[in-house]
């Protein structure tokens, strides 16, 4: 016992060090103060101006005002709402640097500018929702390509790879046939067992002449690797470039991280799913116990919708000016076809929540069962309301949360929604080996998600996100087997276990609760 106290110690020691010498905590750090000086002289002058407290005090109201009446998730509205009462000076700063959903006027104009190049490209093939008898079928495969604008495919192929062993050596063993090109994007990416034997086969195609691609966003890769690695990569022949760089400012675009995680060669294959690249996401570390993700690899069609949302956060990063018409004859038809296969993006740049608006249509549109994966539960009234009411009228809704968090105050939080979920007849998993980070909608045999969206606010409302919605695919028996696996190694909650925990806990998770769009 005295042994792995003791290792748990180191861990967390070194977790801590690390952090605390990263540029990440020194950024953290800047951030807290320009907050701090920000307050302190509004407090400074209201203390010596009764005129100055009447104006923050209205200002205060007409803000309150002012987001009540915006078009935004009502659970985000308010927190912030409750936050501006409650602690003025505080809550108004905290809204005019990090409220805002959507990227300033300047970058959404340069994203959509991107986006349009390729619309043209983006079109779906004539009489394929007709195709489809299922009218709830067609209607979310419809919704996804309105509001996204990246359309179902036929001429394409799912494997599902229910752990990041499975989706690494996949990985390699597809990097390896590389013959034109490699596209690279992901939140995280640390040195290691992982990340080595990657990087020296993106080196080697480099060389090689092949044009590779490497994106990686700069928050999530903050405390993992230098400030100029992406200097690193280029000296490799890489072409790389970084997203959203951090700067020491305040600025509402902090929140929005490119949380996706894509690779595509030779329009010929694609990967999507949870898993990055560092070593824990393979078990080899565990600071949170058996690490459990999921991914896909996409064949055929489906291939150019993935290559298509690199491409646009590429040129919108990296300033290129480049036609996307050539890329489009290196797809070809799946030698084994399946049903409908159909990528989508979701971004900041509008009011359009794409990602919670697919998973709302696949749980409001399920018969028998919906089954989710998902390492972080923070929802809203909408989604919430809608699992109680599915799992009320006779659904079997289950859902997987992780026993071992990475994020303890995240994790409190996910189990605040136990007992009202559970009251309704939803049922709630813990995965007992440690921490699942997949992230995976299943319904009814038929149709599945799985992509990079968790089921909380971030995803939904702030990040760049991307996924994987299928419908009829041999996959899909693989998602249920996976499922079915998870659960046996899982633990259900039941509404005793919620009402036994210690009032004062039951009293702090409410007010998590209440914040939670904001964490």
């Amino acid at each position: 016992m005295e042994t792995k106290a003791k290792k748990i110690t180191n861990i967390v020691t070194r977790k801590v060090t690390s952090f605390l010498s990263s540029r990440l905590f020194v950024l953290i750090a800047l951030a807290v103060l320009q907050v701090w000086f920000i307050m302190f002289l509004m407090s400074a002058l209201e203390s010596i101006s009764e005129i100055v407290t009447l104006v923050l005090t209205i200002s205060s109201l007409l803000l309150v005002l002012w987001v009540v009446n915006k078009k935004q998730n009502l659970g985000y509205t308010v927190a912030w709402v409750i936050l501006i009462l409650i602690l003025p000076i505080f809550g108004m700063t905290m809204y005019f640097f990090f409220s805002q959903r959507k990227m300033n006027p300047r970058d959404r104009s340069k994203v959509i500018k991107q986006y349009a190049k390729s619309i043209h490209l983006m079109r779906p093939r004539p009489g394929i929702f007709e195709t489809m008898q299922d009218k709830d079928i067609r209607r979310q495969s419809a919704y996804i390509f309105n509001a996204a604008i990246e359309p179902p495919y036929e001429n394409s192929e799912v494997r599902y790879l229910p752990t990041g062993e499975a989706f690494f050596a996949a990985l390699l063993e597809e990097l390896e046939k590389a013959e034109k090109y490699i596209f690279m994007e992901y939140f995280i990416i640390e040195e290691g067992v992982m990340w080595d034997p990657i990087l020296e086969i993106l080196e080697r195609k480099a060389a090689q002449g092949l044009d590779v691609r490497f994106m990686y966003d700069d928050i999530g890769c903050a405390s993992k690797v230098p400030s100029s690695y992406y200097k690193t990569l280029r000296a490799k022949g890489i072409r790389c470039e970084v997203f959203n760089t951090l700067k020491p400012i305040l600025n509402s675009m902090f929140n929005n991280r490119d949380h996706r995680k894509i690779t595509v060669i030779d329009g010929k294959t694609a990967f999507c799913g949870g898993t990055n690249l560092a070593d824990e996401y393979i078990n080899v570390t565990h600071p949170y116990g058996q690490w459990k993700d999921a991914s896909v690899m996409v064949r055929g069609e489906a291939v150019f919708s993935l290559l298509v949302i690199f491409m646009n956060l590429w040129g919108f990063t990296s300033g290129d000016d480049e036609s996307l018409d050539g890329y489009h004859a290196d797809i070809v038809p799946a030698r084994d076809a399946c049903g409908i296969v159909q990528p989508f993006s979701d971004s900041p740049i509008d009011n359009n929540y794409i990602s919670e608006s697919v998973f709302i249509n696949l749980i409001s549109r399920a018969k028998d069962y919906v089954y989710i994966m998902t390492p972080y539960l923070v929802i809203g009234n909408e989604l919430s309301t809608l699992l109680a009411t599915a799992a009320t009228s006779g659904v079997d809704v289950r859902i997987i949360v992780p026993h071992v968090p990475d994020k303890k105050l995240v994790f409190m939080l996910t189990q605040s929604y136990y007992a009202q979920l559970i009251k309704s007849g939803v049922k709630v998993y813990e995965y007992l080996p440690g921490f699942i980070h997949s992230k995976v909608l299943l319904s009814d045999d038929q149709t599945a998600v799985v992509g990079t969206i968790n089921l909380d606010y971030r995803s939904m409302y702030l990040h760049f996100e991307c996924g994987v919605w299928m419908h009829g695919c041999p996959a899909i028996q693989d998602i249920r087997q996976d499922f079915d696996d998870t659960f046996a190694i899982s633990k259900e909650i039941s509404f005793a276990d919620t009402v036994s925990v210690p009032w004062y806990k039951r009293f702090f998770r409410a007010i998590l609760q209440i914040f939670g769009p904001l964490m």
